[in-house]
């Protein structure tokens, strides 16, 4: 198996172990952002004159029919795999697809056009879980500080506080949406190459609104775009632990205030009466999990002078996977609101005395009471 590396001597095996790690898995997920680039590149070779019409197309001709590659450990990661497809079909034209690129910049725009693409995926999630929550009855219930009975609140209330939360994140998905959106292709290895070729070509071909010209920028936007569209999926994964905390009690038989839908809910091995809010417990662990990877990308790309470092690979895996959880949360909390019911008469029959204290002492002011000698008449009665 041929690695675009190669030079004639072996590689130690627990080396080349260690060094591949899981990147060949993760970039399954890649595969087909990295086959679009790979197009787009070749069209762009052949419009420069670095490739003529004939095998310009006839690259672009077998990347087309490539719907799935299985790529293996010996492969090293998707880049190499596809040349290697590409050799195999093509002999030495297959070769030339490798001109005015590097790895490098093969990975930058299959994980920029990742990201463009699964954002999209998770603002739509968003506005679907949002259009639920607009659906659910506004019925009277206690709002709770320190865990305790405090004030009149509903459960319109509540569940417009968990939209103006998701609105926040659109907002913060949005303008990370709009930095990334630059094409790193002709940035190789961080510094250019010594060819006359067209980035603006592949920026038009491959849908991103500008081409980021500055090579370096580009090598040190690794790891640092990853950590932007992070921070996105913890502030998402922050809201969603807090849905989730707030139904998994309220949903309880000593609140009852929400029924959660039963093909949601898991069972005990041996309790049969239990059901349990397992997906919502999963949502809400799932938050630190992200939180986890957030900082882990963080401290990969401390330390590192300008330019490409091999360290960056560490980042793809936290970067996709964090994607991964949070997509299907959302839908999961989709799925939990949509079929949500809210007991009436239970969460009514919570609105107890004790909550209309502060409107009682608020009374007393509106008759001339100063505020300090209203609470402390009111307290009374609940000492």
């Amino acid at each position: 198996m041929n690695k675009l590396w190669k030079k004639g001597y072996e590689l130690d095996s627990e080396v080349e172990e260690y060094t591949v790690g899981e990147d060949y898995l993760l970039d399954q997920a890649l595969l087909p952002y990295d086959i679009q680039a790979s197009i787009a590149h070749a069209e762009m070779l052949g419009e420069c004159g670095y490739l003529t019409k004939e095998e310009a197309e006839s690259i672009v001709a077998e990347l087309k029919k490539l719907e799935s590659l299985e790529i293996k450990k010996e492969d090293e990661d998707s880049h190499t795999a596809i040349e290697n497809y590409l050799v195999e079909k093509l002999g030495e034209t297959g070769k030339k697809i490798h001109t005015a690129r590097s790895r490098n910049d093969q990975c930058l725009v299959a994980m920029r056009m990742y990201f463009k693409n699964n954002l999209q995926k998770l603002e739509t999630e968003i506005k679907t879980l949002i259009e639920e929550l607009k659906k659910k009855k506004d019925v009277p219930m206690p709002g709770y500080t320190h865990t305790r009975k405090a004030m009149p609140s509903s459960s319109g209330l509540l569940f417009s506080a968990y939209m103006d939360m998701l609105e926040d994140d659109l907002l913060l998905l949005q303008s990370v949406k709009k930095i990334l959106d630059k094409n790193p292709l002709g940035s190789a290895a961080g510094y250019g190459v010594p060819l006359k070729i067209n980035k603006e070509s592949t920026t038009k071909k491959l849908g991103f609104a500008k081409t980021q010209e500055n090579p370096i920028h580009c090598a040190n936007s690794r790891g640092k775009y990853e950590l932007l569209v992070a921070n996105v999926l913890t502030s998402i994964m922050l809201d969603l632990n807090k849905m989730a905390s707030d139904l998994i009690l309220f949903s309880t038989s000593e609140f009852g205030f929400f029924k959660l839908p039963k093909e949601l809910c898991t069972g005990s091995s041996i309790m049969p009466q239990k059901m349990n809010p397992d997906p919502l417990e999963l949502i809400r662990a799932n938050y630190h999990v992200v939180s986890g990877y957030e900082a882990t990308i963080k401290g990969i790309c401390s330390n590192l002078i300008s330019g490409y470092h091999r360290d960056f690979q560490l980042t793809k895996g936290p970067a996709i996977k964090s994607m991964s959880i949070t997509l299907g949360s959302l839908k999961v909390m989709g799925k939990i609101f949509a079929g949500l019911e809210l007991d009436e008469e239970k969460m009514k029959e919570a609105m107890t005395k004790e909550l209309y204290a502060t409107e009682e002492a608020y009374k007393l002011v509106e008759k001339g009471t100063p505020f300090r000698d209203a609470y402390k008449e009111v307290s009374k009665k609940f000492m």
